[in-house]
């Protein structure tokens, strides 16, 4: 199979989803591989490293979209990508199409076999973990006065407290944020609304972690304390309440900051917008808002290392095994199929955007495999 990989053209995204090791892999076992010319060069991987590696280089992503059986990136689609997808060509991407009609449209019209990356994850995603701790870290930044902050250092020092955090979500992503936290000396309370999570996390942190419920009565009784708010919870998309109203913002400090690693727009925190790394912040009733939508892209080398490594097993599945294989022996790389040549089969996009779908299982006339239960 022609493996293609593109370099990524969203804003500040730096990020590559192969690295020559990777190229090495699907090489050995007969593939031939396209990478897109200075696709790993802002993460530090050379354009002579994967063509070391067995890689042939392309100028452009229509030379990658052209000639590629199977294209893999980073981000989702954007419009200047749209006329170049080949008529049931196959793509790993993290396309998030539950939240973006259009791009579903383009992937029917064009009967692309799309697959979204962020749900093939077993384990949940390396990008997950770089999120939180990376989120943390820029959340103690942001209290700096050069961001509008409350000038408050994370740990303190001595005659000086340091400050007080809470952490909304005890997944991946807030367990890598309260590591953070924890290891430069805030006090941190730790929410979630499963307590068996709850204990687990009051086992292996240290003992300036607490742990709560998560609900918005806890949370308000804590805003007037609290010098920064992480908030780590994907809020369902079709909710139309939040953890955290503009109302709340009231309760807090003036210089006080709200990190939303989800960013998610009318989430869990209404007062939530997308920025960049280019501007990360804004202000809203005197509360700093960090609101970058892709934050593990600041730090692309160690991101692209844990990120390919974790896609490059479902790559190699499917240019081994076709679709149709590899989507039967394993039930994440199934549950990520969206699109299946002009056929929606995404459970998530189907109910947020009242379309109807075909399950993967039926589509792909699958009736033998595992499922998620048993895995």
């Amino acid at each position: 199979m022609i493996v293609g990989v593109l370099k990524e053209n969203k804003q500040g995204e730096a990020r590559v989803i192969m690295t020559p090791t990777g190229v090495s892999e699907l090489c050995n076992c007969g593939h031939t591989v396209l990478v897109q010319k200075d696709a790993g060069v802002l993460a530090g991987f050379s354009n002579d490293e994967y063509v070391s590696a067995g890689a042939e280089l392309r100028e452009t992503m229509e030379e990658i979209y052209g000639e590629s059986q199977l294209v893999a990136k980073v981000k989702e689609l954007f419009p200047e990508e749209y006329d170049l997808i080949r008529e049931d060509q196959i793509m790993l991407a993290c396309f998030h199409p539950a939240a973006n009609r259009e791009e579903t449209d383009v992937m029917l019209d064009k009967k692309l076999i799309g697959f979204a990356a962020e749900d093939t994850h077993r384990y949940g995603s390396p990008n997950c973990e770089v999120a939180g701790k990376l989120g943390a870290i820029m959340g103690t930044v942001c209290l700096t006065t050069m961001y509008g902050g409350s000038g408050k250092l994370v740990g303190g020092m001595a005659g000086a407290p340091g400050i007080n955090a809470i952490v909304i979500g005890a997944g991946i992503v807030g367990k890598g944020a309260t590591e953070i936290l924890a290891c430069l000396g805030a006090k941190i309370t730790l929410m979630d609304v499963n307590v068996g999570i709850l204990r687990h996390c009051g086992d292996i942190f240290p003992k300036n972690v607490h742990t709560a419920f998560s609900n918005q009565k806890n949370i308000a009784d804590l805003l007037p304390t609290t010098d920064l708010v992480i908030n780590c919870v994907k809020w369902p998309k079709h909710r139309t309440d939040h953890l955290i109203t503009r109302d709340m913002l009231k309760l807090m400090q003036k210089g006080s900051v709200i990190v939303d690693i989800s960013a998610d727009v009318g989430g869990a925190i209404e007062t939530y917008r997308p920025t960049s790394h280019d501007e990360p912040t804004y202000i809203i009733d005197g509360i700093v808002h960090y609101g970058v939508d892709n934050i593990p892209g600041a730090v692309p080398h160690t991101t692209s290392i844990a990120y390919a490594a974790v896609v490059l097993p479902h790559l190699l599945s499917i240019a081994n095994n076709g679709v149709k294989e590899a989507c039967r022996r394993d039930a994440y790389l199934r549950r990520s199929l969206v699109t299946y040549k002009g056929i929606l089969t995404h459970a998530e996009t189907a109910l947020i955007q009242k379309r109807e779908r075909i399950s993967p299982e039926d589509v792909l006339g699958l009736s033998d495999c595992d499922n998620l239960d048993r895995i």
